[in-house]
């Protein structure tokens, strides 16, 4: 008996391992065909880029041949002589192509016409990378020669080395060098090649390069507002730069930030942009602001970069980009009819600051020749004062007086920290979650770094189970349960109240803070509650600081 349940464990062994092989065998086959179709499709993708470009071409060279015939039939109609020269159909035929007058809608080609000109153009002359797609943020930087210095690999290595390794997963940084001397772009792909070999092998690192034939004749550009001609030319190149960047990268990810080749970065910068880019998923903003300094730290929409860039090859010769981007925003929302304070109300709606910054920018000498820039970013040195989280939907709701603005509601979608004038007995702070949630654990934290006084006292933790009656809990447990259904599980000691929440409560329909004694200071919920997950997720940790 003991051979027969020896020899059904090993056949059923032999079952489960034949089982699983075939479905990792089948699991892996299928990720190979996906990523053979995404080939595929990228390449296809290409061919029709082309296509376009030639029938873009080829429509120019049309349009010029019926000009030619249109002079033709000019000339026709003044001598009769020339008239018999031509046949019936020849007649018919000129006479059908003068007539028609088709429209044409304006593209990249009608702003740079150059490009038609090689069908290279808009193709990179330096293409190094893994091609990586579907990542949540692109980084772009473009980096052209300077003079004195060169900040590039302190740039990368500050925004590297602050990843963590899941968030290296989640991230494309693409290095655009913006010059056409190949000895000088080959230099620059060697020293990046060997100072960041993984993370270029690995996908995290692209470099790229535009072919020579990408930028316009930039000798005779119009000397505007007290510019001289060398920086005319240097800011209209800038402009030129930045919309190949972005072009390049729109499809890579769900959005794109810009920034400099000379910057460091703040620790967890990237969870911070994404989260706080979450929180505001539902709302119809266009920039995200890391930095207050030009255009370092703008995060966008990858499908806002089709409008952006198509407006910037509009008015690339006239003005700056932060100019230009400025001028989007008020094309989209602002009245003429309305006052300035109206427009900029408007364009905050669109274009939403982070505070502090978390960018920093550190480079003296300027990419334009003999320009020295000491700027730096105020905000980046202030503390961070909120942790953003992506929060479920809930009902917020408090008894305390709020001070200066600082809401709940901010806090709970990690927009700012909560302030409230001095707590009394009876007041509350209460999160009554859409859809319930599991909760391993809780920790609140109040107070804050430049206010550490404001922190809740005599204040206790409770939560509201789905269900409850028929809990299977504890004695201990069924003894902190309260009239109204609640469970008094913690309590904050030192402005922290932190501990475990026992399983059987679970799911929690809401979490509420209650003052039991009055206070005799402000109170600061410095960080809304973070990290739950829904009905059907795994259990997650709350914390609160």
């Amino acid at each position: 008996m003991r051979l027969r349940n020896g020899t059904v464990a090993t056949v059923l062994a032999f079952i489960t391992s034949f089982l699983t092989l075939s479905w990792y065998t089948t699991w892996q086959n299928g990720k190979e065909k996906v990523i053979a179709y995404q080939r595929e499709f990228l390449a296809l993708k290409e061919r029709l880029r082309i296509a376009e470009h030639r029938i873009s071409q080829r429509s120019s060279e049309l349009s010029a041949i019926v000009q030619q015939f249109k002079r033709v039939e000019a000339e026709t109609n003044r001598s009769k002589d020339t008239v018999n020269k031509f046949s019936d159909d020849t007649l018919k035929i000129l006479k059908e192509l003068t007539s028609k007058k088709s429209l044409q809608v304006p593209s990249i080609y009608y702003h740079l016409p150059h490009l038609l000109q090689n069908e290279g153009s808009l193709q990179p002359a330096v293409q190094i990378g893994n091609g990586r797609t579907g990542v949540s943020i692109v980084m772009g930087i473009p980096t052209v020669k300077r003079e004195v210095k060169s900040y590039l690999i302190e740039t990368l290595h500050s925004l590297i080395d602050n990843l963590y390794p899941e968030e290296k997963l989640d991230c494309v940084i693409v290095v655009f060098i913006g010059e056409t001397d190949t000895d000088y772009v080959n230099g620059v792909v060697a020293n990046l090649e060997k100072e960041f070999s993984k993370e270029i092998s690995s996908g995290l690192v692209e470099i790229i390069s535009p072919p020579e034939s990408y930028y316009p004749d930039l000798t005779n550009l119009k000397e505007t507002f007290g510019d001289s001609k060398e920086r005319v030319r240097w800011r209209t190149k800038q402009n030129l730069d930045y919309c190949f960047l972005m072009m390049y990268a729109q499809e890579k990810g769900t959005y794109y930030i810009q920034l400099e080749d000379d910057i460091i970065v703040k620790q967890n910068y990237f969870n911070t942009i994404k989260n706080f880019a979450l929180q505001l998923s539902s709302e119809e903003w266009m920039i995200l602001e890391f930095s207050q300094l030009g255009f370092i730290g703008k995060m966008f929409q990858a499908p806002d970069l089709t409008l952006i860039v198509e407006f910037i090859f509009m008015f690339y010769k006239e003005k700056p980009i932060d100019w230009l981007l400025d001028h989007i925003l008020w094309v989209k929302v602002c009245n003429p009819e309305k006052d300035a304070k109206h427009c900029d109300r408007q364009k905050a709606n669109l274009r939403i600051r982070f505070r502090p910054s978390l960018f920093q920018h550190v480079g003296l000498h300027s990419s334009l020749t003999g320009k020295i820039q000491k700027l730096t970013d105020k905000d980046y040195m202030k503390p961070l004062l909120l942790k953003i989280h992506v929060n479920p939907p809930a009902e917020v709701s408090t008894s305390l007086k709020v001070y200066q603005g600082h809401t709940l509601e901010k806090t709970y979608m990690g927009e700012d920290f909560f302030w409230a004038i001095t707590p009394v007995a009876g007041d509350y702070i209460l999160f009554k979650f859409d859809k319930p949630v599991n909760v391993e654990s809780y920790l609140f934290h109040s107070g804050n770094q430049e206010h550490p006084g404001d922190i809740l006292l005599n204040t206790t933790v409770e939560v509201l189970p789905l269900k409850s009656e028929g809990l299977e809990i504890s004695k201990e447990t069924k003894d902190k349960r309260l009239e109204d259904g609640y469970f008094r599980i913690g309590k904050f000691e030192n402005g922290i109240a932190e501990g475990m929440v026992d399983p059987n409560l679970n799911p929690i329909s809401a979490f509420r803070l209650s003052v039991i004694q009055n206070s005799a200071v402000w109170a600061i919920l410095n960080e809304h509650v973070p990290f739950f997950g829904n009905l059907n997720s795994t259990s997650r940790e709350i914390y609160c600081r």
